[in-house]
């Protein structure tokens, strides 16, 4: 599982380290704490969960004290048990009581995404149907949250607009037709470009299948439809299954024998996972 470069991430941890020092530092800790004093502070886990995010998190203290000392952190992608020590770091007093809540923010949210994403794998329990996220993440955060889903077990989707082609209901209500569509960026894109087209009904699928594309997102279809669009493609196409899947649903969805099953919620609804940081006396 290849780890997002600290070049991509660094801004993101210093904007939001940005947003809550404010103006004038952390008014409390510089108050109370003589500058170069120095604590440690264990990062712990309140319940369980899977771990995603413990560079971010340990990045918040290493930008406020370079100095940092990671003693022991554990790797993204393990599970974890309410009580665990997930890190734990010697740390300028200031910069720790300063980075805390940027650590717990992201490194909590991060989690929350890889335990939903691991509740959906589990769920699916079918090594063809593969587990999505799509672009419905949180701004300025989609980088991190598509790592977390695959710190889950699950994978991504495109990243952005730029990296592939899904050619949606507006799209082709716009463009006229299927093909007017297809046609079009085929036209424009290199060869390297994978083509995707969103359908809602069999009769849109079958017309799909006569066009150069590679992949079809069958759209708020139930299982049986979903069964029936399978058969059709006969696996000419890459099939993904997409609309309002919850863990309810999931697996009966799986059993249609779709490739791919796009959650949004994994990354919009997953709830935070609570995490604290202990500081030792």
């Amino acid at each position: 599982m290849r780890k997002p470069h600290r070049l991509l991430v660094e801004p993101i941890v210093r904007g939001a380290l940005l947003e809550d020092i404010g103006r004038g530092g952390d008014l409390t800790s510089e108050s109370i704490f003589p500058a170069g004093r120095r604590a440690s502070g264990a990062i712990v886990a309140r319940k369980p969960g899977t771990l995603a995010g413990i560079d971010a998190a340990l990045l918040a203290f290493e930008l406020l004290d370079p100095r940092v000392g990671v003693i022991e952190a554990r790797e993204d992608g393990a599970h974890f048990e309410a009580g665990a020590t997930l890190a734990r770091v010697d740390c300028d007093t200031r910069a720790l009581l300063a980075g805390e809540r940027t650590a717990l923010n992201l490194l909590g949210h991060l989690c929350g995404v890889a335990t939903l994403a691991r509740a959906y794998v589990d769920a699916v329990a079918d090594p063809k149907a593969r587990i999505v996220c799509t672009r419905k993440t949180t701004p300025g955060l989609r980088l991190l949250e598509k790592y977390a889903v695959r710190c889950g077990g699950g994978e991504n989707h495109r990243f952005a607009l730029d990296d592939a082609v899904l050619i949606k209901d507006n799209h082709i209500a716009l463009a006229g037709s299927i093909h007017n569509a297809v046609a079009a960026v085929r036209a424009e894109i290199g060869h390297m470009v994978k083509v995707e087209v969103e359908v809602d009904t069999l009769d849109q699928l079958r017309a799909l299948l006569a066009e150069p594309v590679d992949a079809v997102l069958l759209d708020n279809m139930s299982p049986e439809m979903l069964r029936e669009a399978v058969d059709i493609v006969g696996g000419r196409l890459v099939t993904e299954a997409s609309g309002g899947v919850d863990l309810a649903r999931v697996a009966e969805i799986a059993k249609s024998g779709v490739d791919l099953i796009s959650v949004g919620r994994i990354t919009h609804s997953a709830p935070s996972l609570d995490i604290g940081l202990d500081i030792a006396p």
